[in-house]
């Protein structure tokens, strides 16, 4: 197929796009900066729909990653690119006459501060997410999930917390929280979190791509299925980024409202930096989160190739060469 993928830059993008040439696709990139791949790409932002209508041109499937990630910002600024950008991209899929659209989103659409164990995919609910980002990627994903109709099949993925080498997200963040201290073990740390390596994530969009039909209209969660205790997940990743894990312990409750702390200060001043801590990261740090994924791997016929302790060994490698 030719299949235009957004969001290729980073290592997650990247990852799908490389799977779907290594298989022998036809594939165009579209991203703000050059992703190095080696195949068809426009440079352009997703908020332009004129440099998105560009890059989609002649796709038969559009893969929807790019997304404004992040611990901060204006909710007009995670609307702008995150929804706005979404519209875009369902637009010109639909002018290229594309017939499978997998749209990226994340389980924190439709997490609203309760635990989440053992579940299946869950409606996104914009109004309750505990984020300026997850809010704006719920209201992306409902948007998505009601363009699916008879020649345009939609799917939306959930990979739940993907990390791996270069990652900037997950791995980098833990390791430079511990290097400089701010990094809690929130409560006895024995809450379980899944995590996703990012090759197991990336083959489970191109799955999407592959079922879209049969997955249609459905969101899915994708995961490793390997739920640890999160003060095994973060002394492990600290472990294979070379750094000291954490020892400190601090009450949830204490956690969240230095969060809300934190969280007044940095808008109040209007900084760019990444706060010690918000409320979000202390729910996810402290609440236990993993999630059924028999549907999926059902719907999709997909499995996870990479397990927990080889994608770690791999972290570690790619640090150390």
């Amino acid at each position: 197929m030719t299949i235009l993928v957004t969001g290729a830059s980073g290592m997650f993008g990247k990852a799908v796009a490389q799977t779907l040439l290594d298989r022998g696709d036809e594939v165009t990139v579209f991203q703000r900066r050059p992703s190095g791949l080696g195949c068809r790409e426009v440079l352009g932002d997703v908020t332009n729909p004129k440099a998105v209508e560009k890059a989609a041109v002649g796709a038969h499937a559009v893969v929807h990653l790019a997304a404004r990630v992040s611990p901060v910002g204006s909710r007009r600024d995670f609307e702008e690119v995150n929804v706005g950008g979404s519209v875009n991209v369902l637009s010109a899929a639909r002018e290229a006459g594309a017939t499978r659209l997998v749209h990226v989103s994340s389980p924190s659409v439709a997490y609203v501060g309760a635990a989440q164990v053992g579940v299946g995919a869950a409606p996104a609910e914009p109004a309750r997410a505990r984020s300026r980002y997850a809010r704006s990627k719920a209201k992306a994903e409902l948007l998505m999930l009601e363009a699916d109709r008879p020649g345009l099949a939609v799917v939306c993925v959930r990979p739940h917390l993907v990390w791996g080498p270069d990652d900037t997200q997950l791995v980098e963040r833990v390791a430079q929280r511990a290097r400089a201290g701010r990094l809690p073990v929130i409560g006895s740390g024995a809450a379980l979190v899944d995590t996703t390596y990012v090759d197991n994530a990336a083959e489970a969009v191109v799955a999407a791509v592959d079922r879209a039909e049969a997955a249609h209209g459905r969101a899915l969660v994708v995961s490793n299925g390997e739920p640890r205790p999160v003060v095994e997940l973060l002394r492990s990743i600290c472990a294979a980024a070379g750094v000291e894990p954490p020892h400190r312990h601090l009450p949830f409750g204490v956690t969240k409202a230095l969060g809300a702390g934190a969280e007044l200060i940095w808008s109040g001043l209007r900084l760019q930096s990444e706060p010690p801590m918000t409320r979000f990261l202390a729910e996810q740090l402290g609440t236990a989160h993993w999630f059924d994924q028999r549907l999926t791997r059902s719907l999709l016929q997909w499995q996870p190739t990479v397990g927990l302790e080889e994608g770690l060994r791999r972290v570690a490698a790619a640090r150390s060469g």
